[in-house]
C-alpha cells in the first residue's frame, strides 16, 4: 500500500483541536480560551472570511496585536485558501506601501492597530476587524467586525489548494525592501512543526516541554508560529501575558515565574538581559522552565555555555532562514553529550532538511571543508513575491549565503555570512568572525560590528561592544586581539562602547541603529 497522504494544511491543527474541545488553548491574561471555542472562532471567522468575498488565491493582510483572536484569523484565512501576508509592527510608510503592494484584498486588524496611519496605507483596500473599531472614519470606510454575529459555525471546512502560496513571510528588509518569501499549502503542510506524523525527536521533545508556552511578539512571525505549532498540536497552552513587562521586571525572566512557564523562544539579545538579571537576582523561580530556544542571531560559545550553565539543560539553540524555516537544532542532549563540539556548531538538520556546503563554482565540498551552505527540504520558499532578482534556489536547492562547514558527526560550524560583507582595502572582511574574536576577551559581553563607507579605505569596520559586569573594555587590547586573530583588515577603525544593543522590531541587534552612534 502507498504511503498515507498527509493531510493538507491547516487540517491537521483543527483536528488536534477538536479531539480534546475542553482543554486550554490559550491563557490570555485573566481568560481562558479552551479548544473547543478556539476551533468554532475558527469556524466563525472563515465563514465571515468567505462572506467578505475572500477565497483561494486571494491576498490577505494581518496587522493585529497577539491575541487567540488573531490567531484564529490567521488560521481561518488559511481554511478558506488565502495567501496570508503578515504585517511587522514599525514598518515605515514606505515598506508598509511595500507590503500591501502584494495583491492584498483585505486586511485583518483589531481595535488597536486599526491606526490612523495604518488605514491611510489601506487606502481602498476593505478593513475587517476582530472587534468594533472607534476613529476617524473619514480616512476609509468603517472596519468591517467580522465577530459581529454570535457563534456556532460548525466544524471549519478547509478549501486550500496545494499549490497555492499559503503566507508570504518578509525577510527583514536589510537592504531598504522587505521581501515576500512565498510558502506554499503543500511546503506547510510538509513542516515538522505543523505536521505531527513529521516529528522526530526534537519537536516531539518541544511539544513535551511546551505545556505551558509563553507567546509574546507578533504573529507576522515564522519563528513564532512555528513554535506555537508544537504547544497546540501537543495538547499544550499558550500563555500570552498581560502585558510585555517593565524596565526593573521584563517579561524575561520574571513572566517565566508568574505563569509557570515550561518553553518559550527567546532572542539573543534578551537572552543576555536576563542573564544579566538573573544573577543579580538569583532567587528568581525558573524551576518550571524545560524548553528555551534561542534564535534569531549568533550567540557565543562562551555565552551559551554560560546560559546552560545557569539555567540548567534547557536551552536549545536553532539556526534558520526566512527563505528555508528552521535548518538546524542545537539540543540540550547535544550539549551534554559533547559540549565542545557542540558548542562550537548550531547542531544538526531538523528531520527531512539535506545540507550541502559548496564552493564558489558550486561544487560540492568534503565533510569538514569550509563553503557557502545550500539547503534543501520539503518547506522551502517556493520563491520570492513578484521579484524581479535573481532567485537563491537552483534544482531544489536554496543558497542560503551563509559560510560554514558540517563536521564528521554532522554537526553545522557557521564561520561568517557572505551578505555580512565588508569590503576593506578592496579585501572581504566578514562581520561575524570579527564578532567571535571580540567576545572571547574577558572584558566583553557583547559585541557587534558592522561597515561603513570610508574615503579611505572605501569601507571601514566599526566595533559595538557591551562590556562585562565591572570591566572597562581596553581599546588597544581588543584591537591586538582581533589583529592577532585575523589580520589588519579586521581591526575595526573605532570601538563604541554601549550599554546594550538595540534591538529591531524583529527581534535582532539593529546595526542600522548602531552606526547612527557613531
Amino acid at each position: 500500500m502507498g504511503r498515507h497522504p498527509e493531510p493538507l494544511f491547516p487540517q491537521a491543527v483543527l483536528d488536534a483541536l477538536g479531539q480534546a474541545p475542553g482543554s486550554p488553548a490559550f491563557e490570555h491574561g485573566p481568560r481562558t480560551v479552551t479548544r473547543g471555542e478556539l476551533l468554532d472562532l475558527i469556524g466563525r471567522l472563515s465563514l465571515a472570511l468567505r462572506a467578505a468575498g475572500l477565497g483561494p488565491g486571494q491576498g490577505m493582510a494581518i496587522r493585529t496585536r497577539v491575541t487567540p483572536e488573531a490567531f484564529a484569523a490567521h488560521l481561518a484565512a488559511h481554511v478558506v485558501g488565502c495567501r496570508v501576508v503578515g504585517i511587522r509592527p514599525g514598518y515605515p510608510p514606505a515598506q508598509l506601501a511595500h507590503v500591501l503592494g502584494t495583491g492584498v484584498a483585505a486586511i485583518v486588524v483589531d481595535p488597536e492597530t486599526a491606526t490612523p496611519e495604518l488605514r491611510r496605507a489601506a487606502g481602498p483596500i476593505p478593513l475587517l476587524s476582530l472587534g468594533p473599531c472607534a476613529g476617524p472614519a473619514d480616512l476609509v470606510a468603517e472596519p468591517v467586525d467580522l465577530l459581529a454575529e454570535p457563534g456556532g459555525a460548525g466544524v471549519p471546512v478547509v478549501t486550500a489548494r496545494p499549490d497555492d502560496v499559503a503566507a508570504l513571510h518578509f525577510t527583514s528588509g536589510s537592504t531598504g525592501r522587505p521581501k515576500g518569501c512565498a510558502i506554499t499549502y503543500a511546503a506547510l503542510g510538509a513542516h515538522w512543526a505543523w505536521q505531527p506524523r513529521r516529528w522526530g525527536p526534537a519537536a516531539t521533545a518541544f511539544a513535551a516541554a511546551f505545556q505551558r508556552y509563553l507567546l509574546f511578539g507578533t504573529l507576522a512571525s515564522m519563528v513564532v508560529l512555528e513554535f506555537l505549532a508544537p504547544c497546540l498540536l501537543g495538547g499544550g497552552t499558550a500563555v500570552i501575558p498581560d502585558d510585555e513587562g517593565t524596565d526593573d521586571r521584563p517579561m524575561f525572566p520574571y513572566a517565566i515565574e508568574r505563569h509557570r512557564i515550561t518553553g518559550s523562544i527567546i532572542t539573543v539579545p534578551r537572552l543576555y538581559r536576563m542573564l544579566h538579571l538573573l544573577r543579580e537576582d538569583p532567587g528568581v523561580d525558573l524551576g518550571s522552565l524545560r524548553a528555551l530556544m534561542v534564535s534569531g542571531s549568533p550567540i557565543s560559545p562562551s555565552r551559551l555555555a554560560a546560559a546552560t550553565e545557569l539555567l540548567g539543560p534547557v536551552v536549545y539553540q536553532g539556526y534558520g532562514q526566512t527563505e528555508a524555516g528552521s535548518i538546524t537544532m542545537l539540543t540540550p542532549a547535544d550539549l551534554r553529550r559533547d559540549p565542545e563540539r557542540a558548542l562550537a556548531s548550531v547542531g544538526r538538520p531538523h528531520p527531512g532538511v539535506e545540507l550541502s556546503v559548496r564552493d564558489d563554482e558550486g561544487e560540492p565540498l568534503p565533510t569538514g571543508a569550509a563553503g557557502e551552505i545550500h539547503v534543501r527540504s520539503p518547506y522551502l520558499m517556493a520563491g520570492y513575491w513578484g521579484a524581479d532578482e535573481e532567485s537563491p534556489l537552483r534544482d531544489g536547492w536554496l543558497r542560503t549565503r551563509d559560510l560554514g562547514h558540517l563536521d564528521e558527526q554532522g554537526f553545522l560550524h557557521l564561520s561568517g555570512r557572505s551578505r555580512d560583507v565588508i569590503m576593506v582595502n578592496a579585501m572581504v572582511v566578514y562581520a561575524g568572525p570579527i564578532e567571535r574574536a571580540l567576545v572571547r576577551h574577558p572584558d566583553v559581553e557583547e559585541a557587534y560590528v558592522a561597515g561603513a563607507p570610508d574615503e579611505r579605505r572605501g569601507e571601514a569596520v566599526h566595533a559595538f561592544v557591551v562590556p562585562a559586569a565591572g570591566r572597562v573594555p581596553d581599546r588597544a587590547a581588543l584591537a591586538e586581539l582581533v589583529r592577532d586573530e585575523l589580520g589588519d583588515d579586521s581591526v575595526p577603525s573605532t570601538f563604541t562602547v554601549v550599554p546594550a544593543v538595540p534591538v529591531a522590531e524583529g527581534g535582532k541587534p539593529d546595526k542600522r541603529a548602531l552606526l547612527d552612534l557613531l
